[in-house]
């Protein structure tokens, strides 16, 4: 079962929503994820691949900046089936290339910019989303 934590909730929100502001205030650039690690390999050899680097380090190192302040292990579940795994990698990469983006780039950037084309995307992988849970867990009983 899933926990219910508003309020952790609720300040990882707060912290995502500032660093897509503070990346668009002084980088003008939107904090899309699949954009930023993308643009890494093969390195784009320009003014900004500093700063993506930072990011993506931002997003791997926060987990354990966490894990030391609090003396909490940060807990995540990950399948052990590696060709699921695979297949749903594939997946996620035909989308996000697809959809001109991933879910940060539309779903966080993109809304609050009033994009049409976001609000678009962003009801197209959650309405999948959607359906891919109840698919699994009441049709499969996965």
């Amino acid at each position: 079962m899933t926990e219910f934590t508003p309020v952790a909730s609720t300040i990882g929100g707060v912290l995502i929503g500032l660093s897509a502001v503070l990346l668009m205030a002084w980088e003008g650039r939107i904090a899309g994820i699949s954009g930023i690690a993308g643009r890494l390999l093969p390195p784009y050899l320009d003014g900004a691949f500093l700063s993506r680097l930072a990011f993506v380090l931002g997003l791997v190192g926060a987990p354990l900046l966490y894990s030391v302040a609090t003396g909490h292990n940060v807990l995540q579940t990950v399948s052990a089936n590696l060709p699921l795994m695979a297949v749903a990698g594939l997946l996620v990469g035909f989308g996000s290339v697809y959809g001109n983006g991933c879910t940060s780039g539309h779903g966080v950037c993109g809304l609050s910019r009033l994009s049409v084309r976001s609000l678009v995307a962003t009801l197209t992988f959650m309405a999948t989303a959607f359906a891919t849970v109840f698919i699994v867990r009441h049709i499969l009983g996965v």
